[in-house]
């Protein structure tokens, strides 16, 4: 395993095609906490109660005032940081042709990436449960609880809840994209929770390079050719500053 930013760097520069695997720890910076660990949204929330699809389905007036209108209030309030403007970068510069990300934030496409694979869906929009019409979440009105659709059916945000399956076009997509790159960076993830766990496993056993950050070890260290810890934003930072030395 090698900590060499510059090494990182160079493997990406001559990759034939490099993707990225995003989780909560790349949004931390822009104020969004984490949704698992120290300080996470589970340690306030128990997921069960307030995140599965079947509580929502009985009480989304609950759901809605304790959890979504919390996130909704915080994503709300975001701007991307330094890893989510160097991965931008990175895809302008030809060096990264997608990044799969876990968040439902939306930062990757505010910092100007284009090739975003949202694996457990956006909170950007909502769909109505009855009608099932869409409507962009900045037209939603928040002032009642649980928000209505013009029919009087509940909007739901377009995320995955817990007991839903990752839509099948994002999961098709996100393992071709495994299966066929010869480098994949993850950041601001463990990769412990499935399927987007197996992301990196699979493009491992294809013969790619895992270029791993994130401030700590994790489970996914031992499987990484590259563990660089430290800050996102700061990591990533340096990252696009070495690719120059490549390119």
């Amino acid at each position: 395993m090698q900590t060499s930013i510059d090494a990182a760097a160079r493997v990406l520069a001559r990759a034939n095609m490099a993707v990225a695997l995003t989780g909560a720890g790349i949004s931390v910076e822009s104020g969004i906490p984490p949704f698992r660990g120290k300080g996470g949204l589970w340690e306030r929330f128990d997921p069960m109660t307030y995140a599965h699809i079947d509580a929502f389905r009985r009480h989304p007036e609950k759901v809605w005032t304790v959890l979504l209108k919390v996130l909704s209030d915080t994503l709300g309030k975001a701007r991307p940081n330094a890893a989510h403007r160097g991965l931008a970068e990175m895809e302008r510069r030809g060096c990264l042709q997608a990044v799969i990300t876990q968040n439902v934030d939306g930062l990757h496409q505010d910092a100007g990436s284009r090739e975003v694979i949202e694996f457990h869906g956006s909170m950007a929009s909502h769909h109505c449960m009855d009608c099932h019409q869409a409507a962009p979440s900045a037209t939603i009105d928040l002032a009642d609880l649980p928000p209505r659709c013009d029919c009087g059916g509940v909007l739901r945000p377009d995320i995955v809840f817990f007991g839903e399956a990752i839509p099948t076009a994002a999961l098709q997509r996100s393992a071709q994209f495994a299966r066929m790159c010869d480098a994949i960076l993850v950041v601001g993830t463990s990769a412990t929770v499935e399927p987007a766990a197996t992301l990196p496993r699979i493009a491992k056993q294809h013969g790619a390079s895992v270029i791993e950050v994130n401030p700590e070890p994790t489970y996914l260290t031992t499987l990484s050719d590259f563990s660089l810890m430290g800050a996102a934003g700061a990591i990533v930072s340096r990252l696009v500053t070495a690719l120059d030395a490549h390119l």
